[in-house]
């Protein structure tokens, strides 16, 4: 598929300088470019390589003013950074439009699927499911029954939605992302063995949510696991039965919350933190990687560190345990 600098620029609002008529077909960093690609210049410490790129295309900043001659046409915008990524999702779109029901897929007689939708090979859908518009489900995905999802979903390959969940408008499932697992409850008896406690909730996904590869959501005991709007979590992230993680939230990679832990609004969250359960984290809450968060944070805060304390502490507390052969060695002397 190609695109005309003029057909980019329109789509961008931007401002064609040189030839409006070359085309591309593909992307590359500014450093590697090739004919035929569009390559992108939003930091100041590449600009040497506009100079000699090969890409045909470059987005650049409006202010942008070259100091000798450049080959490539160039579209000038606002901002290049958010402007290419305007035009990789316009691309993707492009890309990824699939629509029809494949052959070897299968619907239960009261499953129903909305207009422009895709339906891939080897898709089971259960009893009573409904697909809204132009949703695009990849192959071998499972959806268990009565299961809704909202219009403009991706669910890629090798996904299983259990029975009862519930998925927003627009949001993004990732290969291998289980939803609606049983959650983790078990009752202790008097013969040391342990009794399994039926989870009999759901998942709630809402719209805009983007589920990483891996990702594991439980359904909650009683009531709903809540993923909230605009909620984008990593790969290989947990999140457990009866957990509420609050809008525009973050969450990276290997990542476990505890059940009934509430996460709020607008939190970013690193890599390997593990949340034990029935906490209740505040919005704007920054929470460094590899940390263990023990206790209830109030808003706004940034912790870091196992037990979990204030960043600055945690820094200090660092600098000293680097010290801690010399300090013994020290002691032993003495």
């Amino acid at each position: 598929m190609e695109f005309s600098a003029g057909q980019i620029a329109d789509l961008l609002q931007g401002k064609v300088i040189g030839n409006a008529d070359v085309k591309v077909n593909t992307v590359s960093k500014i450093e590697e470019g090739k004919p035929g690609s569009l390559a992108f210049l939003a930091n100041p410490k590449y600009t040497k390589y506009i100079y000699d790129t090969k890409a045909d295309i470059v987005l650049v900043n409006k202010d942008f003013i070259p100091e000798k001659k450049i080959s490539a046409t160039l579209i000038k915008v606002d901002d290049a950074y958010k402007a290419f990524a305007s035009l990789l999702e316009i691309y993707q779109q492009y890309k990824n439009n699939k629509t029809g029901i494949s052959e070897s897929a299968f619907m239960e007689k009261t499953a129903t699927a909305g207009k422009n939708t895709y339906i891939g090979a080897g898709v089971y859908i259960g009893e009573h499911t409904h697909i809204a518009d132009n949703c695009k489900i990849y192959p071998n995905t499972y959806i268990g029954d009565n299961v809704k999802i909202g219009e403009g979903t991706v669910i890629f390959s090798g996904v299983n939605i259990y029975s009862e969940t519930v998925i927003g408008e627009n949001c993004i499932l990732h290969s291998g992302v289980v939803v609606g697992s049983d959650g983790f409850g078990f009752a202790p008896q008097n013969s040391a063995e342990f009794k399994k406690i039926p989870q009999i909730g759901n998942v709630i996904i809402e719209d805009r949510a983007e589920i990483g590869a891996n990702t594991s959501i439980d359904r909650a005991t009683i009531g709903s696991t809540v993923i909230r709007k605009g909620v984008k979590l990593d790969n290989l992230v947990q999140i457990a039965h009866n957990v509420e993680i609050g809008e525009n939230t973050v969450i990276a990679s290997q990542t476990g919350v505890s059940g009934s832990t509430k996460i709020g609004k607008n939190c970013m969250i690193g890599g390997q933190v593990g949340f034990a359960g029935h906490l209740t984290i505040g919005d704007n809450v920054r929470i460094g990687a590899q940390s263990g968060v023990h206790k209830d944070l109030p808003d706004n805060v940034i912790v870091q560190g196992t037990p979990v304390t204030g960043y600055r502490e945690w820094y200090r507390i660092a600098a000293v345990l680097q010290k801690l052969p010399e300090i013994y060695r020290k002691i032993q002397k003495i």
